[in-house]
């Protein structure tokens, strides 16, 4: 009976050795992890300084009578044109909107404003129960 692998009593002198590595495997790898390493690596550069541009879209037709909300890059917060303390932002903002939650509200914030001042912010005008709140960007002329 015939076999493919050659037996003891089979002359294996004849055959030659490979000495040729079979680079398939080795390179399969390589390519998972290339792809691996595309998918990870704009998610490791977090700490990125960035220089926000401005808005570009057509502005929205202002209302009537428009609430702004605004902080100052010295943690100060006004609403309109006068200073208010954080905790009666809810109370000031009922009183002049007539209690209206679903209108719009358009808040503002210093460009050197930290990021967290203005989610706190943010947070307060949600907890007051105002949920519809229009972000204000200079616009490029």
């Amino acid at each position: 009976m015939a076999s493919l692998f050659p037996s003891q009593d089979d002359d294996t002198a004849d055959m030659p050795e490979l000495s040729e590595i079979n680079v398939t495997p080795f390179i399969d790898v390589m390519l998972v992890l290339l792809i691996i390493f595309m998918v990870v690596s704009p998610l490791a550069t977090v700490d990125l300084k960035i220089d926000l541009p401005a808005a570009t879209a057509k502005p929205e037709p202002r209302p009537e009578k428009p609430v702004f909300v605004s902080l100052k890059a010295d943690h100060s917060l006004y609403l309109g044109e006068s200073p208010v303390a954080r905790g009666q932002l809810g109370r000031l903002l009922d009183a002049q909107t007539g209690g209206d939650r679903q209108r719009t509200l358009f808040f503002q914030a210093d460009k050197q404003a930290a990021y967290e001042d203005v989610l706190g912010v943010m947070d307060a005008l949600r907890q007051a129960g105002y949920l519809k709140v229009g972000l204000v960007a200079r616009e490029e002329g």
